[in-house]
């Protein structure tokens, strides 16, 4: 038996590989834990799942060892010379528990340690993601959040579940989030992405994605946004306590960010018209879409056909310059926190930044995120990086990681004016 924790780390192979544990709790969403499983396995991580004895009723043990690679124990009794609920825990870089039933929230919150996996919780000293899923009557009553508040102030981030449907025919908040959305939140965890509560209350509105200037019924303009920034700055947000409301163009798809609002727009007209609507019941505003700067003069009603006179048009498109709309928020706001997002390419005679420092000064926010973007950079990425550039001309550089991460360094600068801004 290795002497000590680093011993037993080197003797499981690869050090470099993050070490997680999935816990898996006995609700109808265990399913769900499987992708959760293969999600993390595919980025790299060595994972080891340790389920309730209840979890075993909805996926079995070699479901869950053919998944991970790992075996599975589900007793503190089983390979007691290895002391498992000792090991898991201290070797752990990052627990996550999906679902968290309302029973095992219960214990977990008043440290009981009646199974291997509320014993590797106690033991753990590295983050502990808890993803609850249960019914909304559950999720709601009194005694389940006190229990997620406990959680959330012992310094263990507790996931906001989703809303929609439920076992049944119910629908309603509960759900468990999307598995994409779980990995990607426990992974910034990981990363040292913080969900203290520090926005709670705060009413923000985020837009997200790229728009669409519509040629006909078939063709448009756009731009290479996929809508990943603008939902992370609203997950993380929404993490913090943030009522959210998303203005989302184009988002490739993406799962709808948890509890916030959802406006669905297109074009650039389309998305101006919903953020002047929101804007006046917010306090803060950040405008992450990337609006196209023109559109077409003639939006045909029918498809132009090829070798037609309306080929000649194509060939000669005639454009128009889109509304500004960060620069005229920025000038009809009231005491709203305004973040604006520039994305940029380096020329013969300006890099990036002093491209994105001349925009900050001209349209006015309180921050701007310049990003330098391209083909194969940013739009579409998972993983950005650039300039926070604060009103006063100063900048904080963002190094390239994940949008999760970059989301939290945003959010973190925007919640240091929220006080000064609330008391206007």
């Amino acid at each position: 038996m290795p002497s000590s924790a680093t011993e037993r780390t080197e003797s499981r192979g690869d050090s470099t590989r993050k070490k997680i544990v999935v816990g898996v709790t006995g609700g109808i969403a265990a399913y769900k834990a499987c992708q959760v499983i293969r999600d993390f396995t595919k980025r790299g991580a060595d994972v080891t799942v340790v389920p309730t004895p209840n979890a075993l009723h909805f996926v079995g043990s070699a479901t869950f060892e053919a998944l991970s690679g790992n075996p599975v124990t589900t007793s503190v009794f089983e390979h007691v010379d290895e002391v498992r609920h000792v090991e898991l825990g201290q070797d752990a870089d990052l627990v996550v528990i999906v679902p968290a039933t309302a029973d095992f929230i219960s214990r977990l919150a008043h440290g009981r340690a009646d199974d291997l996996l509320t014993a590797t919780c106690l033991v753990a000293t590295c983050p502990v993601v808890v993803a609850p899923a249960m019914h909304t009557e559950m999720w709601k009553n009194e005694a389940v959040q006190r229990n997620i508040s406990l959680l959330r102030e012992d310094g263990l981030c507790v996931i906001e579940p989703a809303i929609g449907r439920l076992t049944g025919p119910d629908s309603g908040a509960g759900r468990l989030p999307d598995p994409r959305q779980i990995v990607d939140l426990a992974l910034a965890r990981l990363d040292g992405v913080t969900f203290h509560r520090n926005l709670a209350g705060i009413r923000l509105l985020v837009s997200a994605g790229g728009t669409r200037e519509d040629l006909d019924p078939v063709r448009f303009i756009g731009n290479r946004s996929s809508g990943k920034q603008g939902f992370a700055l609203a997950e993380i947000a929404a993490q913090r306590g943030a009522q959210v409301t998303v203005v989302a163009a184009a988002t490739d798809e993406l799962p709808d960010p948890l509890t916030a609002t959802m406006v669905h727009v297109r074009s650039a007209h389309q998305l101006k018209e919903a953020m002047e609507e929101y804007l006046p019941g917010m306090d803060v505003v950040i405008m992450a879409a990337a609006v196209a700067d023109y559109r077409p003069a003639n939006e045909s009603d029918t498809k132009v056909k090829k070798g037609s006179k309306g080929e000649e048009s194509l060939q000669t498109l005639s454009m128009v310059e889109n509304p500004d709309i960060l620069k005229e928020l920025v000038a009809h706001h009231d005491h709203q926190i305004m973040v604006g997002f520039a994305a940029e390419t380096g020329d013969e005679s300006h890099t990036p930044l002093e491209h994105g420092l001349a925009k900050a000064k001209r349209k006015g926010c309180d921050f701007l995120m310049c990003n330098e973007v391209g083909r194969d950079k940013t739009f579409g990425a998972d993983s950005n990086g650039g300039w926070l550039i604060a009103k006063d001309g100063t900048y904080q550089e963002l190094p390239a990681a994940s949008k999760y991460v970059v989301a939290g360094e945003i959010l973190d600068a925007v919640a240091q004016l929220v006080p000064r801004h609330l008391q206007v």
